[in-house]
């Protein structure tokens, strides 16, 4: 799968080390040897407009090491950081500011919201608790190594997912460590991580190895181990199996999940069992809605799947090589940001595109956000915007 994508490399350790990060994905300079570019934008009849309710800008957004910092909303709320270390709070309706800190760290991984808290990880191994209603800094602790993804809150404990493969609980209220679980990482991955999620008395948490992991709450222990990707190959590259999306749980209790050249996979959350697999390839987490399951591929086709089942729904390939953020469905509608800033509106029903708007000339990595009749979209450059469908 991977020879057809235009590649770019991006190291953060020496190579062979666990913790090596590199990113095939996010960077369309450099080819990797094919000659392919991004497909150009097609006409289509607009059938919806996306109106832009109000735009912040938040610090250096995503900075330049490929970081999918994604906003979190809780009540009437949304949270956002940009890599320089600007955390803002806004009133999603409005978008006026409640409060914004400046934080002395490169920020890599946030925004977790829960129980009262705002909890991100930085590039230097620090995790950060802060007040959500005024943004003040409650507690700092060091973690085992860099967190590239957004840590879990419930208010009582702040599970934290580092780059080595290290699961660690802490204390919402004081930051100490309560229990580690440790699994064993690849040693070349994608640079990202999925971040953990908080369930009832258990987490789930999904690594680079291309497994998922239930483990319970107050000790560590684990519940459950599934695999829903077996590297295979002769070369690292070729052997890549990482699960860098967010974890997505249907109503029904299944965990849908797509690995990087594995499998678009349904999980039962209590025994762990997988009720169907199929084989896709993405480093981007799903959505549903409509009864379907909804996947960017490594390539940027935007797919549908019911979700009850593997059955294929819809694809819609025009997007070819654009570098898409993770779908999310919203009304009518599942939205994808592109490397250009173009957000694209395609119909739940058959992947036509409804409608399209220019966010930030830097592009969007992180997967957006939706409430309601709002979609929020935070652009690689700093700008997050709410738009509404009109």
């Amino acid at each position: 799968m991977i020879k057809n994508v235009r590649l770019a490399l991006l190291i953060i350790a020496i190579p062979l080390m666990s913790g090596c990060g590199w990113n095939p994905l996010g960077f369309i300079s450099g080819n990797g040897g094919s000659d392919e570019k991004p497909a150009d934008l097609v006409d289509f009849d607009e059938e919806v407009r996306l109106r832009r309710q109000w735009s912040v800008n938040v610090g250096s957004g995503q900075g330049d090491k490929y970081n999918r910092l994604k906003p979190a909303i809780s009540g009437d709320v949304i949270y956002a950081a940009s890599n320089n270390g600007q955390v803002i709070a806004l009133n999603r309706e409005s978008g006026s500011r409640v409060w914004r800190t400046n934080l002395d760290y490169e920020t890599t991984g946030g925004v977790g919201v829960g129980g009262g808290l705002v909890v991100l990880g930085t590039e230097n191994s620090i995790v950060i608790a802060l007040d959500a209603a005024t943004g003040t800094m409650l507690w700092e602790v060091e973690v085992t190594s860099e967190v590239l993804s957004a840590p879990a809150t419930n208010g009582e404990i702040v599970v934290v997912q580092a780059i080595d493969g290290k699961l660690t609980g802490h204390d919402a209220e004081t930051g100490e460590q309560i229990w580690i679980y440790e699994n064993t990482v690849p040693a070349l991955t994608l640079r990202g991580d999925s971040s953990p999620l908080i369930l009832e008395n258990f987490v789930l948490a999904a690594f680079g190895n291309g497994s998922i992991v239930s483990i319970a709450i107050d000790n560590g222990t684990l519940r459950w181990e599934e695999r829903i990707a077996i590297p295979t190959g002769t070369s690292e590259i070729d052997r890549m199996v990482d699960i860098d999306g967010d974890l997505f749980v249907s109503d029904a209790g299944l965990l849908l999940v797509p690995s990087f050249q594995g499998y678009l996979a349904a999980i039962d959350v209590v025994t762990g069992q997988t009720r169907w697999r199929v084989e896709e390839s993405s480093a981007n987490g799903a959505s549903s809605g409509f009864g379907n399951i909804y996947i960017s591929d490594e390539r940027g086709h935007v797919k549908a799947y019911q979700t009850g089942q593997d059955d294929f729904v819809w694809s819609n390939e025009e997007l070819d090589l654009r570098t898409l953020s993770g779908p999310e469905s919203f009304s009518n509608y599942v939205a994808v940001g592109d490397y250009q800033g173009y957000v694209h509106l395609l119909s739940q029903v058959d992947g036509r595109f409804v409608g399209r708007t220019k966010v930030d000339g830097k592009g969007i990595r992180a997967s957006m956000q939706s409430r309601g009749n709002t979609l929020y979209v935070f652009g690689n450059g700093g700008t997050l915007t709410a738009l509404s469908v009109e």
